[in-house]
């Protein structure tokens, strides 16, 4: 089996990938699973780049390919100076806890938001340092940021307890096994997209 980093600490960004690479025969390492943690400043203009800052910082030190990702957010109506971009959780240099994130992105939708809630936009970036530099993006579809947050919390994605499906108007943390088969996108592209990358 093929071993890959996957230079993130955010178990849900693993668990996304993991099964579909595991039906490729290939096997996601993580940074606990290496005990590494380096501070990498992520200064780039866009996912790509950043995903290609952490990737390359991390292939410096193991010797092993190495996946690295990065999403920006897209607030429509938010101005640019306050739109997230690439730092979805750091604001003004803090990086911001999950509950954190919950509180300063309300208050995004409660000052440009109408009726309580933005639309709002991933868009996603990956680097894969083997032999040589691979990048992929992609978007996700549309959906709405709320000012009224569920209980419902995914540890690393707090974003998802005030994220609701425009088809199904569901809060993400609500969505039944079959709501997200239901509007799941077509990711197998990305993990073509990696398994490719480590073909060399």
């Amino acid at each position: 089996m093929k071993k890959i980093l996957f230079a993130t600490n955010n178990q849900s960004k693993i668990n996304w990938f993991k099964d579909g690479l595991i039906k490729r025969n290939i096997e996601l390492i993580s940074l606990a699973d290496l005990n590494l943690n380096i501070d990498v400043e992520e200064n780039g203009k866009d996912a790509i780049e950043n995903a290609l800052i952490k990737a390359r910082a991390y292939k410096d030190i193991v010797n092993m390919p190495v996946l690295a990702m990065d999403d920006n957010l897209f607030l429509e109506g938010v101005p640019d100076a306050e739109q997230p971009g690439t730092n979805v959780r750091r604001v003004q240099g803090k990086r911001l806890t999950d509950e954190e994130m919950l509180q300063h992105y309300i208050s995004l939708v409660n000052r440009f938001g109408i009726d309580g809630k933005i639309t709002a936009r991933w868009i996603y970036g990956i680097a894969i340092i083997n032999d040589k530099e691979y990048t992929y993006t992609w978007s996700k579809s549309d959906f709405y940021l709320v000012n009224m947050p569920t209980v419902k919390r995914n540890v690393g994605y707090p974003l998802n307890s005030i994220s609701i499906n425009k088809k199904l108007n569901k809060y993400f943390t609500d969505m039944t096994e079959e709501d997200k088969l239901q509007s799941e996108e077509d990711e197998s592209e990305i993990i073509d997209f990696i398994a490719n990358s480590l073909e060399g």
